[in-house]
């Protein structure tokens, strides 16, 4: 039996995947919960298998509270279940420790294939946002190689760290005390010495490598 939780700040969809998971004979949700503070307090109390989760919610927001639950509950395995289509948050999902990341157009039976898969320990991501992945990762192979960072300043990396985790210029400077203008000038900064084009691209080049620009 895969014990899942359910965290979506959409009342009516998850008591509706619930219903549909529960369908399941092999699975079985223990608790459904409409913010990122509450999975990960249910996280602990209820220690599911698989974690679905939404990107967009109130608090933390599911990055962060699957980052959150990745390290404190390292044998649970969360899957992104989300509308949003950007690079960034695929990026810092997966940065977090995400299993997975689907979008909610996904149907029933592929739905419950992927939480199978991923309770088995394989990773799954929507064939568009791994399209999407794929290409990036091409965009910035080359440039990454020719311009692997050494250059950076302390505060470039700590900035370049923030894009990663998706933070918006105004989130990461009130993050480092700093004005957005100048976090808009080191992040310019930082992709002409990294000779890459966006900070989706940015975000790439941190993901590619498994590790924090600062470590």
């Amino acid at each position: 039996m895969i014990k899942i939780l359910i965290a979506d700040d959409h009342f009516i969809f998850r008591e509706g995947l619930a219903r549909i998971l529960n369908d399941a004979p092999e699975m079985r949700v223990v608790a459904t919960v409409g913010a990122g503070e509450d999975a990960l307090v249910r996280a602990g109390e209820f220690k599911p298998d698989v974690v679905l989760m939404d990107v967009n919610m109130p608090g933390w927001g599911g990055v962060e509270a699957a980052r959150r639950i990745h390290e404190q509950h390292p044998q649970m395995h969360v899957l992104m279940l989300t509308v949003s289509e950007k690079e960034a948050d695929l990026f810092s999902a997966i940065r977090a420790g995400a299993r997975g990341y689907l979008l909610k157009n996904v149907g029933g039976a592929e739905l419950i294939d992927a939480i199978q898969r991923v309770y088995a320990g394989e990773a799954m991501i929507a064939p568009s946002m791994a399209a999407k992945l794929l290409a990036e990762f091409a965009a910035s192979d080359k440039p990454a190689r020719a311009a692997p960072g050494e250059d950076l300043t302390d505060r470039e990396r700590q900035v370049l760290e923030l894009v990663a985790c998706g933070m918006s210029n105004k989130e990461i400077a009130a993050q480092l005390a700093l004005s957005p203008h100048t976090v808009k000038a080191h992040l310019r900064t930082i992709l002409d010495k990294l000779h890459l084009r966006s900070r989706t691209q940015a975000a790439a080049w941190v993901a590619r490598r498994g590790i924090s620009p600062s470590g």
